[in-house]
């Protein structure tokens, strides 16, 4: 049985008055461009095109909503770290993303990072935006580590993110962590905490 039925795209936003009403649960995903974001979407719902996945980095420039069931959302932020968007749309994602943060549906966010870079400035700077939510870090592209060679860089994350932020191996090609992933992910939205310690886990 698919974990997230329902899972269909609701509405995209260029300014904070085209988000959904605030209530409800919502979950958002962010990353790095070209760390496997949109995959990990699509793997996490099982809903293969639910967001769209691109070779060309930068190619999320809007905050997209996807119903999943109930009143419950999942939020797809743009990529960060390339700046392919056109001036104008840059001046604008400060104040959106901003507006994303003093949302009280927003419970949590599950971070991308591609597990052979590791953590960068620019996810330390998301986890800063985060304060106060639970944040989730997928190391994605697993399949393309060593087990050792994951292992570490599994480590090496969980120590370098302390209390901040639990951590997980993933694989979006392979299916590596992807139920691991669900079952957080339906913790967050059902209001609970995980059933497990995912520090650990990979």
């Amino acid at each position: 049985m698919l974990p997230f039925p329902q899972a269909r795209f609701l509405t995209s936003a260029a300014a904070p008055a085209q988000f959904p009403a605030d209530y409800g649960v919502e979950v958002a995903f962010a990353g790095r461009s070209n760390a496997g974001k949109s995959s990990a979407i699509n793997a996490i719902v099982a809903h293969h095109g639910l967001a769209r996945a691109s070779k060309t980095p930068g190619r999320t420039r809007l905050i997209n909503f996807f119903a999943l069931s109930g009143q419950t959302r999942l939020v797809d932020l743009p990529g960060y770290g390339y700046a392919s968007a056109p001036e104008h749309e840059r001046r604008t994602w400060p104040a959106l993303i901003e507006a994303l943060r003093r949302r009280v549906a927003l419970r949590g966010v599950f971070l991308i990072v591609d597990a052979r870079r590791g953590l960068g400035a620019g996810d330390e700077v998301l986890i800063e935006w985060a304060a106060g939510r639970r944040v989730h870090v997928l190391l994605s592209k697993c399949d393309k580590l060593s087990r050792n060679e994951a292992r570490r860089a599994l480590a090496t994350a969980a120590d370098a993110l302390g209390p901040l932020a639990t951590v997980q191996l993933f694989s979006a090609h392979t299916g590596d962590g992807v139920e691991q992933a669900q079952r957080t992910l339906s913790a967050w939205l059902e209001a609970r905490e995980p059933a497990e310690d995912v520090k650990s886990g990979g």
